[in-house]
């Protein structure tokens, strides 16, 4: 797709995947031990790091993720049988999967791709379609709050190991004041003693919306849900608004 703004980053190389599985399968295996069933919604799933390891633990997981480039590294190992990954639009559930669903994920700052009130809406509501009673469902995205009231302008660098050299993962951003964000995924490639000895590569300007702990679970109110907890982070420590993260669990 020419408007993926994510085929020119490789999240794979950028992400410890391994050690952040690690860290936030205990809290993810925690929750969806009550799920009432063991198919599960891997929702914006990306490179599908998340739906193979609910896979491994015996769920059926279904990843869903517009950006066609994410899927295909997604699909490039073999897929075990409980495992699929589909092409679509979160925001529009009923066309893209079937059935009925015991849990569901939204993770890794995807549901700030939903830029309007109406996409929030539609995400929500077919999700309320689609999860079983009791079903929880777990959203995790940066903690907007914090961003807008210290205007931050950047996330953590993260250096990743190459064989000529490192990689260093940049994530720029400037809020905006109707609540939206420009985003900057910028990669450097840093090549000690060749020319060129740092070569820049980034994915377009990616709109965001800075969804705020306020109107996340106002919408999920009115769609039928129930927040259970609000943490700020995978560690389980309660959200405040210095957190860094927004973790929401609902059913």
């Amino acid at each position: 797709m020419t408007d993926d703004p994510y085929s020119r980053v490789d999240y794979r190389r950028l992400i410890a995947w391994p050690h952040r599985i690690e860290r936030e399968w205990p809290f993810l295996a925690r929750i969806l031990a009550t799920a009432p069933s063991q198919r599960v919604l891997d929702l914006g799933c990306g490179t599908g790091e998340h739906s193979r390891r609910l896979a491994a633990a015996g769920f059926e997981a279904v990843g869903v993720d517009a950006s066609e480039s994410m899927l295909r590294k997604a699909q490039e190992e073999p897929l075990p049988e409980n495992l699929r990954f589909v092409l679509g639009d979160i925001c529009d559930l009923g066309h893209c999967v079937e059935g009925s669903f015991g849990g569901a994920l939204c993770l890794g700052n995807a549901l700030p791709h939903l830029l309007t009130d109406d996409d929030l809406r539609r995400f929500a509501a077919g999700l309320r379609e689609r999860l079983l009673p009791g079903a929880p469902l777990i959203l995790q995205l940066l903690n907007y709050d914090r961003i807008f009231t210290a205007n931050e302008r950047h996330l953590p660098i993260n250096v990743r190991p190459d064989p000529d050299g490192e990689i260093v993962f940049l994530r720029l951003m400037t809020p905006q004041p109707d609540g939206t964000v420009l985003f900057y995924p910028t990669t450097l490639h840093l090549r000690p003693g060749r020319e060129p000895a740092v070569e820049v590569k980034h994915s377009r300007e990616v709109h965001l919306r800075g969804w705020k702990r306020a109107e996340v679970e106002a919408c999920l109110d009115q769609e039928g849900f129930h927040l259970r907890e609000a943490f700020g982070g995978f560690d389980g420590e309660p959200w405040e608004e210095s957190s860094r993260d927004l973790l929401l669990v609902a059913r």
